[in-house]
């Protein structure tokens, strides 16, 4: 979300610069106001499309920013036959969750849909390797899943005397 702002203001001043150029420049009164009016409603316009963008999913190779990333964690997938595969994500380091789409693929479906069985019979948590590098659509269902057990509590100590029992009948309070 931080970088929609930064992609906003970018757009706003190239808009600007735009119309900045269009009004010095030597054309007629109409031509110039025309370029005041279409930056003016291009703004808005891109303010909407950026807004828009963020609830829909990202295909995959499209992610620039996170393309160093070797693990990810499966938060949850959504599986259309035939069409695609969509993906919940939350890259290694980062606290937010993302939102990706991948191409159909049999191989990967029935892969994911097993290890999101098994994570949820163990109280697992589902880590894919390498999700973001470069792959064809046939490479799509050799995807490393790993399930990764939940971590172990540390043992409790034994108290260190013998538990006392309160005896009715006793004359000890």
């Amino acid at each position: 979300m931080d970088i929609l702002y930064f992609v906003f203001a970018a757009a706003t001043g190239i808009a600007a610069a735009l119309a900045s150029i269009a009004i010095w420049a030597p054309r007629p009164t109409r031509v110039r106001v025309a370029a005041v009016v279409i930056t003016t409603l291009f703004i808005p316009v891109v303010y909407v499309q950026l807004v828009e963008m963020l609830s829909k999913p990202k295909p995959m190779s499209f992610e620039w920013y996170q393309r160093a990333t070797k693990k990810a964690v499966l938060l949850g997938v959504s599986l259309h036959e035939k069409e695609s595969i969509y993906l919940w994500l939350r890259p290694a380091g980062a606290t937010e969750p993302r939102y990706y789409v991948v191409p159909w693929n049999v191989a990967l479906a029935e892969k994911l849909q097993n290890a999101v069985r098994q994570a949820v019979r163990g109280n697992s948590t589902v880590v894919l390797e390498d999700p973001f590098s470069r792959r064809s659509l046939e490479e799509w269902g050799n995807l490393s899943v790993d399930i990764v057990p939940p971590p172990m509590l540390p043992m409790k100590k034994p108290p260190p005397l013998p538990p006392r029992i309160f005896n009715p009948r006793g004359e000890d309070i």
